[in-house]
């Protein structure tokens, strides 16, 4: 298979992976409408990406999906962490003054890759959609062919999260409002609540 289509492959891949509401896609969606940390935190977001795509195809996929105690573990720790940034965002929404984007600008930029990293490896779905998965699916390709895959569903993860962090600002107008951030943060409490409630229901069935 040509290098080229390995590439295509591994891009659409990738892409079709992270596009989705996500924790980590809403994480960073409301630091781009703050344009808080923005660049450092989708680099982080993209490299991170990078270096699991890179260890599923060099083969750590296999051992990933034989380790269950690691994956109960960041399950574990991937809903209490959920959990506890949903209310966050909920009791957000119930402080209008906490909605605008001014007082949003004081989080120091630990605390921002903190939370960042939080939400890209304490999720079990990174481990087993872009390391079992993009990783078992490299194995049809061969030599060249197969960093080209890998290649590929990095570059996707590159152009999402910098097109989504930095694209956000187009809706500031939108966000000039508070009733904006009010939604959003209803809309991030809830879908992290239902991401921490899959998870755990995930758990509680493989007992």
């Amino acid at each position: 298979m040509s290098f080229f289509s390995a590439a295509v492959s591994g891009f659409l891949l990738g892409a079709s992976l992270i596009i989705a509401i996500g924790a980590q896609n809403a994480f960073i969606l409301r630091q781009g409408l703050l344009r808080s940390h923005v660049f450092i935190l989708c680099l982080i977001c993209a490299l991170s990406d990078a270096v699991l795509i890179a260890a599923g195809v060099a083969g750590l996929g296999t051992i990933v999906s034989q380790s269950p105690r690691l994956i109960t573990v960041v399950t574990l720790g991937g809903v209490a962490f959920l959990g506890s940034y949903a209310f966050l965002a909920f009791r957000r929404a119930m402080q209008p003054h906490a909605l605008k984007a001014d007082t949003e600008n004081g989080v120091s930029l630990k605390a921002a890759v903190a939370t960042c990293l939080a939400f890209t490896f304490l999720n079990p779905h990174v481990y087993l959609d872009t390391v079992v998965l993009l990783g078992s699916l490299s194995a049809a390709y061969q030599g060249t062919a197969r960093l080209a895959y890998a290649a590929g569903a990095g570059l996707a993860s590159f152009i999402w999260f910098f097109g989504l962090g930095y694209g956000a600002r187009l809706l500031q107008p939108v966000f000039a409002r508070p009733a904006a951030w009010r939604v959003l943060d209803v809309i991030i409490g809830i879908v992290m609540s239902l991401l921490a409630l899959s998870l755990l229901a995930r758990f509680t069935s493989g007992l």
